[in-house]
């Protein structure tokens, strides 16, 4: 297993942001693990150590790419790009989930799209990828261009292979799958839990 999926998987945990358990999902379906990155805020240290683990992977990116700011949508992702792009000393927007009716209204916060400029856009999970699309249509909308989309972990859902069909470039840091081996192999999840999560991992991948 890899240093960063392990850093991860016990951050994660530390952090209590992995949990256990019966959730329902934005699409209906339950699922016996549930991602809320906002437990990091809680947790300075796994804070930072998700936050500089992104910020790397942005600063290897732009090597192989042109990217002038970065974005998110509310909440989640939202809640840790302004420590990654403090980071990296770069401009960073929040894309709202609804438009704003009042003051600067628009679903744009925290600055501009420019046409042209280029984003690489950041956010927590992705499982069917809906949401990311979603964000990034008022950043298109204005000219302005996704070259990535960065998450810390892929819920192998689908996700991956929906926005690969739209075009877009997913990158996750990891996947469920390794965080629970991960997990696994310390000794911080039962093997019962594990095998239940994995199973269900399983049944709901989309096999390309």
């Amino acid at each position: 297993m890899s240093e960063k999926t392990s850093i991860i998987a016990e951050a994660l945990v530390d952090s209590g942001a992995l949990k256990f358990g019966r959730f329902k999902l934005k699409s209906g379906v339950i699922s016996p693990y549930y991602i809320d990155l906002s437990w990091l805020l809680s947790s300075p240290e796994c804070f930072s150590r998700i936050v500089e683990l992104v910020a790397l992977k942005i600063k290897r990116l732009q090597s192989e790419v042109k990217v002038d700011k970065l974005a998110s949508i509310e909440l989640k992702g939202a809640l840790l790009l302004p420590s990654i792009a403090n980071r990296l000393g770069m401009p960073c927007i929040i894309v709202r989930k609804e438009m704003k009716s009042y003051g600067v209204s628009g679903r744009i916060a925290g600055g501009e799209v420019k046409p042209g400029e280029r984003f690489i856009f950041f956010d927590d999970v992705v499982t069917s990828g809906e949401s990311k699309i979603e964000g990034i249509k008022p950043i298109e909308e204005e000219g302005g261009i996704v070259e990535a989309i960065l998450v810390v972990v892929d819920r192998e859902q689908g996700g991956r292979e929906r926005l690969e069909r739209c075009g877009y470039r997913l990158i996750s840091l990891t996947t469920i799958s390794n965080v629970i081996r991960s997990l696994l192999q310390i000794g911080r999840i039962e093997n019962d839990r594990a095998e239940e999560i994995l199973r269900y991992v399983k049944e709901h991948s989309i096999q390309k």
